[in-house]
């Protein structure tokens, strides 16, 4: 299983970016995907998950009606629109996938199995 986020930069305060997640070396549609962030001194933090079938988008209060997450899954990717940015968006923007149908909406870094290598995002006021 391999998780590559890119598309993170440095943007001004009310910028957009566009998160991307590209998998490979696993049935994508098998699994469930998330979006986390960690700021320097912080615990890694939810930021918004969509199930496998691309439906149920959750997200964490602070992002809501500024972020959309997405997936296309026959090109094995994962979106991330981040609209209205905010400095306290700064942080490495990581995906994560987990296989097990859990039932419920995901938001905690322990649910999810796989992890790629993060992607810096940093907003300037």
């Amino acid at each position: 299983v391999q998780l590559q986020a890119s598309g993170g930069g440095l943007v001004q305060a009310g910028g957009s970016l566009r998160l991307s997640c590209a998998a490979s070396g696993f049935s994508f549609d098998d699994y469930d995907i998330g979006w986390f962030r960690q700021a320097p001194g912080k615990e890694r933090e939810f930021v918004a998950t969509i199930n496998r079938s691309g439906g149920n988008p959750y997200y964490t209060d602070s992002v809501k009606g500024r972020f959309t997450i997405s997936r296309d899954n026959a090109g094995n990717t994962v979106y991330l629109q981040m609209n209205s940015l905010k400095p306290e968006d700064t942080a490495v923007y990581y995906c994560a996938a987990t296989q097990t149908a859990y039932g419920y909406v995901l938001n905690n870094v322990r649910e999810f199995d796989y992890w790629g290598q993060g992607t810096q995002v940093t907003v300037s006021s």
